[in-house]
């Protein structure tokens, strides 16, 4: 079966010319640098949830040992998960192509015969199975996130954690069997004369193929096509993380080429009053109260009180999980921190809060913020953005906002906060 060239078992079946060991050692390469800033991005990303705090914000409770590096998430610099997520998001549609291509560059692999020779050629064996099928799964399942279409079962968060491990433990496996190959054959750099040449012994199922088929492009013209298709996604892509005229080349992303509206109330938004149900008549001035607990216990505020209080602004995006962000906006409203010394807190030493939404469903209807992220300046309960009253759309009557915390923790339509260690 492995010298039947009508099979793919056998190394005669694929004749592609382009196919070998220094093509699928660039691409490697590649996929090397790439993949690990997209893992640790994606950890971080993981890390700006604040899950050890509260299990309001924990989407994987039973992560044990893979929350090891779990750290307090900080305020400084206030840009710090636009910058994250936009380098994960955009890096990680960039790389499809690459992905795509280094898959295609070693298929013949996956039908070599027989399966296993030795115990370390089974478990590169099985480190392969799982590398290809949890880029696959990784790959795939963040763009659909990104896309905002939820087919897959189960949250996103959870399965893409998950995921990450498992596909990152494989990686790393490959990459230890592998790169002292790839670094021999990138070294060569000249016609390719097939790994038996350097050892003197038979390949275990070489790249190359016996009989290849006549070339149609050479393998650096292959080369400069898949960067070629990799700076396109990146071009429709990266404007989704930018105001202005670049958000519109972002034709891939839900939140490029769409136009948010005119007016201070004009930027990108996840989630609309109606898709939540959030009724103009709960949040009349009339009907809703801000809740406020305590030490010293509960008060209740109307919005014409809360403009009473102290009021402050800030500069400050707002970035999401699927890469999106928006442009600094001027936020107004009522630091976190005199809300806490509303209810026997003083206001630089306020302990964590628990912020609840009108909002009646949802993963992140309600979250929780750390201490550092209250007591600081800029943290606030917004009342008026860039001039003006928020929009329905944007939290009226009140919502919160926090530098470097991803959009959810931004809770929108807010009615309760409770201020004590979580």
């Amino acid at each position: 079966m492995r010298d039947d060239p009508r099979l793919p078992s056998s190394p005669g079946f694929w004749r592609s010319p382009l196919r070998g060991p220094w093509f699928t050692s660039v691409l490697g390469l590649v996929l090397l640098v790439g993949i690990t800033l997209l893992f640790v991005t994606g950890l971080v990303s993981y890390a700006a949830y604040n899950p050890d705090l509260s299990p309001v914000n924990d989407k994987t409770p039973d992560k044990g040992i893979l929350g090891f590096y779990l750290f307090a998430w900080p305020t400084n610099p206030h840009w710090l998960y636009r910058l994250n997520q936009g380098v994960h998001v955009t890096l990680g549609i960039t790389l499809v192509p690459v992905l795509l291509a280094k898959l295609w560059s070693v298929v013949p692999k996956l039908f070599a015969l027989p399966p296993a020779r030795s115990l370390a050629h089974a478990l590169e064996r099985i480190s392969l199975l799982l590398l290809v099928g949890g880029a696959l799964f990784e790959f795939v399942t963040g763009v659909l996130n990104i896309q905002l279409d939820y087919v897959f079962p189960g949250s996103f968060y959870t399965l893409h954690f998950y995921g990450a491990w498992v596909f990152f433990a494989a990686f790393l496996a490959h990459v230890v069997l592998r790169a002292p190959a790839a670094v021999r054959n990138l070294r060569r750099m000249r016609e390719e004369r097939g790994p038996q040449e350097e050892s003197g012994a038979q390949p275990e199922f070489p790249l190359v193929s016996p009989r290849p088929a006549e070339p149609t492009v050479t393998r650096r013209g292959g080369l400069w096509l898949v960067g070629g298709g990799s700076l396109l996604l990146f071009g429709t892509t990266v404007g989704q993380s930018f105001d202005g005229p670049l958000r519109r080349t972002a034709l891939l992303a839900p939140h490029g080429g769409a136009d948010p509206g005119s007016g201070p109330n004009g930027f990108q938004i996840n989630k609309t009053a109606a898709s939540r149900g959030i009724s103009a008549t709960e949040t009349s001035e009339a009907a809703w109260r801000l809740v406020v607990r305590g030490r010293s216990g509960t008060v209740r505020l109307s919005r014409a009180e809360l403009l009473e209080l102290p009021l402050h602004s800030a500069a400050l995006p707002i970035a999401c999980v699927e890469g999106w962000s928006t442009s600094d906006q001027w936020w107004r409203g009522v630091r976190l921190r005199d809300l806490a010394a509303l209810v026997g807190y003083d206001a630089d030493a306020a302990p964590d809060v628990f912020v609840e939404s009108l909002q009646r469903s949802g993963a992140f209807r309600s979250a929780a913020l750390r201490a550092n992220q209250v007591r600081d300046p800029r943290s606030l309960l917004a009342l008026d953005v860039n001039g003006e009253p928020l929009s329905p759309d944007h939290g009226h009557p009140a919502r919160v906002i926090v530098p470097a915390a991803p959009g959810v923790l931004n809770t929108k339509w807010v009615a309760r906060m409770t201020f004590g260690d979580l």
